[in-house]
Order: structure tokens, then C-alpha cells, then sequence
């Protein structure tokens, strides 16, 4: 088992790529840790890792929420000891149910600017501030942040989660560079379009389905593609690998 025994953060994990992250991780041996806001849907994953015969716990998480974050930490380190994985995953993006305006700059209001970054940027901020700690004191750790196609290319009309997810490129560079030393290692996967409930009423869009479906594989990813790239870097066999920015992108990035 490739991660045997490691305790694993993954947020946003109640749903689409955190969920098949939360289970391949589980499969591969990894104490999960359900780091989700709906509840429902995170007690949902719990039960379902349980029933496969793996170990998963469930903690309601507000990734933007300081105290939260706080909690969270404290709660993995008292049950377990440690930890090892940290996959940030948790987002809000272009589902038409989402609370917040995906627009350009000038018709985004500055309420759901703050919002977005302070999901999509900040939390990964957060919970890498206070499991970095921790994981120094290992002497051993590994950081996943998931960005998006938007953090490395210009897509318009999705401004502030472009400003956020290009900001996760970036910390995630300046992290691997800060903490290597500690043998902690920092990577990003940067998601082209994936089939999640995230992008689901998008794909119904002919239009949009199209574009989605233009890159050199002609196809929409899937969150277990995403989950298996997570699993690489979360995993040995990835140990001199940090830094690095993974596009998972069906080719788009290099046209």
C-alpha cells in the first residue's frame, strides 16, 4: 500500500475530487481525514470508506474559518499523533448553484471577490499554516494544493477564481522553496475541465461542452484522475518531487 499508515487531510472531500481522493487514499492504506463543510455528504463518505473496511473521520470544516482550521488540526493531532498528507481541494467554482458571481473583474461585486479568494486561496493558507509546524517536527510531510487550468492560463470571465487559483500556483512555489529544508514537499495540480457536480449544469451547455471537450484528448477528465496525481505526490514514490505545477488538463495547457 502506498500510503500505509499516513494520516491524510484532504478538504473539500465530501464531493467530486476531494471524495475520489479521500477514497484512493483510503484504499492505499491512508488514515482519511473528511475535512468537508456539508455535512451531509461528509458523513457520507465516512460511512462509505468504514464500509470498504478503511479507516475515514469526518470533521464539519469551514476551510475560510481561522477557528476552524484551528480545530481541525488539533482534533487529527489528538487522535493520531500526526500528520502526513495535506491535499488542499475545497473550492467554490462554476456551478450555477454557487452562491458567488463567476464574472470579470469589473461585474464581480467585491462581497463575492472576498469570498471566493477567501475559500479558494486563503484556506489553503490556513491549513498549510498550521499543520507546516507539525510537520517540521516530523522532519517529513507532504502538501497538495489544487488549482485550476485558470491558475496558469487566462480564462475569461471567471476573474476572482482565476486571481485565487493563480494564487495557489504561487504559494505553492514559495512554499516548496521555504520548507524543503524540513523535508516537507509543496506541489500543485492544476485541474483541466473535470466531470464533478461542480461543472455538471455547465456540461448540459452545448456550447461550453464543446470547449471543454477541445483539448488534444477530446474528453472531460474525471475525479479519479485527478485523485491518482494526488495520490503520486502524497505518496514516496514522488520524494524528490516539490514545486512542481501538474496540469491534469486532457493537453489544453500546451496548445
Amino acid at each position: 500500500m502506498r500510503l500505509k499508515n499516513k494520516v491524510a487531510i484532504i478538504t473539500g472531500s465530501g464531493s467530486g475530487q476531494g471524495k475520489a481522493a479521500a477514497k484512493v487514499f483510503a484504499k492505499e492504506g491512508a488514515i482519511v481525514v473528511i475535512a468537508e463543510w456539508n455535512e451531509e455528504n461528509g458523513k457520507r463518505v465516512e460511512a462509505e470508506i468504514k464500509a470498504s473496511g478503511h479507516e475515514a473521520l469526518f470533521f464539519q470544516t469551514d476551510v475560510s474559518n481561522e477557528n476552524h482550521i484551528i480545530s481541525l488540526v488539533d482534533e487529527v493531532i489528538n487522535r493520531y499523533g500526526r500528520i502526513d498528507v495535506v491535499f488542499n481541494n475545497a473550492g467554490v467554482g462554476f456551478s450555477s448553484s454557487s452562491k458567488y458571481k463567476m464574472d470579470r473583474l469589473t461585474e464581480t461585486p467585491l462581497h463575492d471577490w472576498n469570498q471566493i479568494l477567501a475559500i479558494n486561496l486563503n484556506g489553503v493558507y490556513l491549513l498549510s499554516k498550521y499543520v507546516i509546524p507539525i510537520m517540521k517536527k516530523q522532519n517529513a510531510g507532504s502538501i497538495i494544493n489544487n488549482s485550476s487550468l485558470n491558475g496558469i492560463i487566462g480564462v475569461p470571465g471567471a476573474d476572482a477564481y482565476t486571481a485565487a487559483k493563480g494564487g495557489v500556483v504561487a504559494l505553492t512555489r514559495v512554499m516548496a522553496v521555504d520548507y524543503g529544508k524540513f523535508n516537507i514537499r509543496v506541489n500543485c495540480i492544476c485541474p483541466g475541465a473535470i466531470d464533478t457536480p461542480m461543472i455538471a449544469d455547465v456540461l448540459k451547455n452545448e456550447a461550453f461542452a464543446a470547449a471543454f471537450t477541445s483539448n488534444p484528448l477530446r474528453r472531460v477528465g474525471t475525479p479519479e484522475e485527478i485523485a491518482n496525481a494526488a495520490l503520486f505526490l502524497a505518496s514516496d514514490e514522488s520524494s524528490y518531487v516539490t514545486g512542481l505545477i501538474m496540469p491534469v488538463d486532457g493537453g489544453i495547457s500546451a496548445q
